[in-house]
């Protein structure tokens, strides 16, 4: 019985360990181009995804993906968001060091010199502004197996809790909205859901406290989950629902399509 009991406690720990270890972090920079420098972006971005390849063959990061912004708040500030995946907050917030860029370069262009290497480097950034950059953390996620690949539809809901509603917010995200998301995920009408939390601490006069990514495969998709209404829905599941709306202001939405990526 004693030995069961030890096995029974080891099992646990060791979920408890790796379910921590599976935990997300997310670097979100919204990118602001001029506009008679759009083409040589275009370039960059390219090149920006052979350097992050090697830096996820590294390890060094768990994922990349590059979206060009269709529609959102203030759509003329921003024309892309680059997210960066980590699997440890340190990694995170250490990010990827001049030194180690130069040299994931290096290795992605091995016919380029020295010179040629860090030339690219600083050209790359004058070509852009990161005004906003948001450190996040995943609390949530819906079951799915969603396939990221150039093309497909994503919705950055950017949210502030309401101010001595936070706790009651995050549970409504996670015990209300994500059993919603993950149904229509399972009626063919959603690819993922996500739910993050600002990683660093934020004063009151943060714009923006959480973040949720919605993920579709194409816009009939978008457009379908938009249209759909659940008439199943209990009075005391719409009551929760309203609920955690009040619990949190939507700031802003930003609707993009995937052009590069790195898994």
């Amino acid at each position: 019985m004693r030995k069961f009991l030890a096995f029974l406690i080891c099992g646990l720990v060791w979920t408890s360990l790796l379910h921590a270890q599976q935990t997300q972090y997310s670097v979100f920079e919204f990118i602001k181009v001029e506009k008679d420098q759009l083409f040589d972006y275009i370039e960059f971005k390219d090149l920006t995804e052979k350097v992050y390849r090697q830096a996820l063959n590294d390890k060094r990061i768990k994922g990349w993906d590059f979206w060009k912004v269709q529609t959102g708040a203030e759509q003329g500030e921003y024309q892309y968001i680059m997210v960066t995946h980590y699997d440890d907050p340190v990694k995170m917030m250490n990010g990827l060091d001049e030194d180690a860029l130069i040299e994931y370069t290096k290795i992605a262009y091995p016919h380029l010199s020295e010179s040629q290497v860090r030339t690219i480097f600083e050209q790359s950034l004058a070509f852009r502004d990161s005004p906003v950059r948001l450190y996040m953390k995943e609390l949530a996620s819906t079951n799915d197996n969603f396939q990221y690949k150039p093309g497909v539809l994503a919705s950055f809901d950017l949210m502030k809790a309401v101010e001595g509603k936070f706790s009651d917010y995050e549970k409504a995200e996670i015990e209300v909205f994500k059993p919603i998301h993950q149904s229509r995920i399972n009626q063919g009408m959603m690819g993922h859901w996500s739910f993050l939390r600002a990683a660093l601490p934020q004063g009151s006069e943060a714009s923006s406290t959480h973040l949720t990514v919605n993920l579709y495969k194409d816009y009939v998709q978008f457009f379908n989950a938009q249209a759909y209404e659940d008439m199943n829905q209990t009075a005391e599941q719409r009551n929760a629902v309203n609920a955690g709306l009040n619990s949190r202001d939507q700031k802003w939405i930003y609707l993009a399509n995937l052009e590069n990526v790195v898994r």
